[in-house]
């Protein structure tokens, strides 16, 4: 794990500076601080952090083959590198080292950009072909690592973080008033964009080619999911998902540094522990508490857990002073607003395992593969919805509307109500109506027709929807889009602020290729949400684990600290009339949220933590722009 920068000026053709690779470097050293890489040559320039967890002596980037023909840079692991090394081998190929990075190398090599369709890991990443004067920047299948970057004047510029672009021009990024938009509507921005203007993330499993003076960016996963032939009865089916739970856990055991797990109390953190000890032990695993009052709610659970399958627990206790002063720097690590409260656990957790160990698996995964949210409900239900007559429907909408504080029921209704199936998927992720973010942005602040570009982007991904049902198409939106651009981005941010690699086994590739070959039977069935992935954690975990309802962090303590917080400190934020969101947002809408929510009459408390979260970020921003999270935690 890594971080990774560079600029090339096909632009320009003038020389990079190195002056500036290394500064963009340099802001990025909290991500590997064991060691550091330049390559820079006439109007190209690579810079490299590294956090050495394979081949701790061989791995030094950047990489080049034996002739001198390929540079690489990258950032991730590759936990099917050892096969593809014998493979390579097998055709010739020589390895000087023993690191997943010289696979890259050397398959680059010999299949081109197909390289990556043969990668199973996370990567963010960049191939220098010397000789074709060819760039290639990529982002792995899954979305785990992130790669931002900016078309400027001279050419390309991109990086691991946005602080590495910020650092190569020392320019001030505006805010993207439509990806605002989007953030106010999802609590994260959706690739390609990002929060600022002029600066885009690579989609998950896509690609930059830069030749001959010009710069295109390409989808290299076209994975296309048909369902399986033969209906597979139970057993079967859970036997094969064992399995491949079994080969991906030990695949993403790969290290030569300790290895630790985040682990929550529930189903899938307990598998994931399981799992892992099938392949040794015992395990540290690492549990953030919340104080005496909540000592029986999620800290006991995990600890329990950890009990029963013979783990080392670790705990961190976190309490409501120490959530709210840690919230700006958290902010801020991020880069960009996430408005999440599982970020704030995320953060202490990583900065207390990273004391032990280098590595820590995490479990996310499952509730997006096998429908854990209560979205998925009303996604596999909803053509039931559908096929009542519309009068009907009419009435009991307006019933429904009627009802107090009931926000995510009323969105749920008016959503799957949509007629258009992408539509009513950005429906289903908004947390308020698009006519409502709308009239919070002050006039002329948003340009004509913005709101139909994520919608026009997903639409790119309908060919590989073509086999799926309705559960299936939105889930397969959520493994390019939410899983990605808000959960997986604020976990590669907030364990990298401490110089930690995250990995999520259950997101390997044959993983996730093998559950959307499943049709809705296998994740929900007569109500009951992630229907396959509990039978196989019947098989490993006691029934008190099974029988323990969804927490996740405990991030229910987090969102009371927020509610009962929207009364003092963090209220005024919103209250300020020099509070920098009001240079694109009107005060009045903002004010009649919060006091429908103090009042009562709504729950509004999802944009509202939304609305914080990006003052706190614009405030941040300002001041903090160049320093990196090591940094930022002494200020």
């Amino acid at each position: 794990m890594c971080g990774i920068c560079g600029q090339l000026n096909f632009a320009t053709g003038e020389p990079v500076e190195s002056a500036a690779i290394r500064r963009m470097t340099q802001a990025i050293a909290h991500r590997g601080p064991d060691d550091e890489g330049y390559f820079i040559h006439d109007t190209i320039g690579l810079g490299f952090r590294r956090l050495s967890i394979i081949d701790l002596v061989g791995g030094h980037q950047p990489m080049f083959d034996e002739e001198q023909t390929v540079c690489v840079i990258f950032n991730g692991e590759i936990y099917n590198y050892k096969e593809l090394r014998h493979e390579l081998h097998q055709s010739g190929y020589k390895f000087r080292t023993a690191s997943d990075t010289e696979v890259v190398v050397n398959g680059y090599k010999e299949w081109g950009t197909d390289v990556f369709s043969h990668l199973n890991g996370m990567f963010g990443l960049a191939i220098w072909d010397i000789e074709r004067k060819r760039l290639v920047v990529a982002r792995d299948a899954m979305g785990i690592k992130l790669i931002y970057y900016r078309i400027s004047r001279d050419g390309l510029i991109f990086g691991s973080e946005v602080r590495a672009l910020v650092a190569a021009d020392q320019f001030e990024p505006a805010v993207d008033p439509v990806a605002l938009n989007l953030f106010l509507r999802f609590r994260y921005t959706p690739s390609p964009l990002t929060i600022f203007r002029g600066i885009r993330k690579l989609a998950p499993g896509s690609m930059l080619i830069v030749e001959r003076g010009q710069c295109r960016e390409e989808r290299w996963y076209n994975y296309t999911p048909v369902p399986f032939s033969d209906k597979k009865n139970e057993r079967e089916a859970t036997d094969e998902l064992l399995e491949l739970y079994r080969a991906a856990i030990k695949r993403h055991l790969l290290s030569d540094v300790p290895v630790g797990i985040l682990l929550s109390g529930g189903l899938d953190s307990g598998l994931l522990l399981a799992l892992m000890n099938e392949q040794g032990g015992p395990w540290p695993a690492y549990t953030i508490g919340y104080g005496e009052s909540f000592r029986d709610d999620e800290l006991a659970d995990a600890a329990e857990t950890a009990r029963l399958l013979g783990a080392n627990h670790i705990t961190v206790q976190l309490d409501r002073r120490e959530f709210e002063e840690a919230l700006p720097r958290i902010v801020r690590a991020l880069e960009e607003p996430v408005a999440s409260s599982s970020i704030v656990p995320m953060y202490f957790i990583s900065q207390r395992a990273r004391q032990d160990v280098k590595v820590a698996l995490i479990g996310q995964g499952p509730d997006e593969l096998f429908g854990g949210y209560n979205r998925h409900l009303g996604v596999c239900y909803g053509n039931w919805w559908r096929s009542l007559p519309r009068a009907l429907r009419a009435s009991l909408g307006v019933a429904l509307n009627r009802l107090p504080r009931n926000e995510t029921l009323k969105r749920g209704i008016y959503s799957l109500g949509e007629g258009d199936r992408l539509r009513r998927y950005q429906h289903v992720f908004s947390i308020a109506p698009e006519e409502q973010i709308d009239n919070l942005f002050r006039d002329d602040a948003l340009p004509e027709k913005q709101s139909s570009e994520l919608v026009d982007y997903w639409r790119t991904l309908l060919p590989q929807m073509e086999h799926l049902d309705e559960l299936g198409g939105f889930q397969l939106i959520e493994v390019r889009s939410s899983l990605p651009d808000e959960l997986l981005m604020y976990a590669d941010k907030l364990s990298m602020a401490h110089s930690l690699e995250a990995r999520v086994p259950y997101l390997d590739r044959t993983v996730v290729e093998y559950v959307q070959r499943l049709d809705a039977s296998y994740k929900i069935r007569n109500g009951n949400r992630k229907w396959l992935h509990r039978r196989v954690c019947e098989k490993f975990l006691p029934p008190q684990i099974l029988q323990r309802k969804k927490r996740g962090f405990a991030v229910n303590v987090v969102d009371e600290w927020f509610n009962s917080s929207m009364g003092g400190e963090l209220s005024n934020l919103l209250l300020d009339s020099d509070a920098l969101m009001f240079d694109l947002l009107k005060p009045e809408p903002i004010r009649a949220l919060l006091e429908n929510h103090r009042s009562g009459r709504q729950d509004n408390h999802k944009l509202l933590f939304s609305l914080v979260m990006f003052e706190q970020w614009l405030r941040g921003a300002r001041s903090n722009r160049y320093r990196p999270p090591a940094e930022l935690t002494m200020a």
